[in-house]
């Protein structure tokens, strides 16, 4: 069963998408918000360590740099919230949806950057500076193929359905989100 087109079944008005949209937005940034919470804790706690002080330079630089990528990412998810307060009322929720949108897309290429800093520094350190290497290329690779890939995989298979059902001249539109 295809997918209907975007909005076709729905009987709101812009402003009501805008509110919808929005608001689903915040529950996904709720989810990803847990995520840098944790790696933020996490890193801070690192530099407290007694082993600590034994890091070599890579191992620092690679430690600032992702420490440095917890807190934009923190930043970009957090971001949506201080938008639509600052504007609140003003009539442009519409254009608080779209930017949020990009802070939230920019938010999770940041947020990939610092689970890969992560995992480079903890495996380094743990078995090396190759196997780091490694690990830290795998979950980047695992990162890319579940938020990007998988997502353009889907993407291309619902618009290939829906191709084929006109072609056939079907009408099955499904629920929609």
């Amino acid at each position: 069963m295809a997918d209907p087109l975007p909005h076709q079944d729905r009987t709101e008005t812009p402003l009501e998408r805008a509110d919808r949209n929005f608001s689903e937005l915040l529950q996904e940034l709720r989810v990803t918000q847990t995520g840098v919470q944790i790696l933020f804790a996490f890193l801070l706690t690192l530099a407290f360590t007694s082993r600590f002080p034994s890091l070599d330079t890579v191992q620092r630089i690679t430690y600032v740099t992702t420490l440095l990528l917890a807190v934009l990412a923190a930043a970009l998810f957090t971001s949506p919230a201080a938008l639509h307060r600052t504007l609140f009322q003003q009539r442009v929720k519409p254009s608080v949806v779209r930017i949020s949108s990009r802070l939230a897309a920019l938010g999770l290429v940041v947020l990939t950057l610092a689970f890969t800093g992560s995992v480079l520094l903890v495996v380094d350190v743990a078995m090396g500076r190759i196997a780091g290497i490694a690990a830290s290329a795998s979950t980047f690779l695992v990162y890319v193929g579940l938020w990007r890939v998988m997502p353009r995989m889907v993407q291309r298979t619902i618009t290939d359905h829906r191709t084929t059902d006109q072609a056939d001249g079907r009408d099955t539109p499904g629920p929609s989100r």
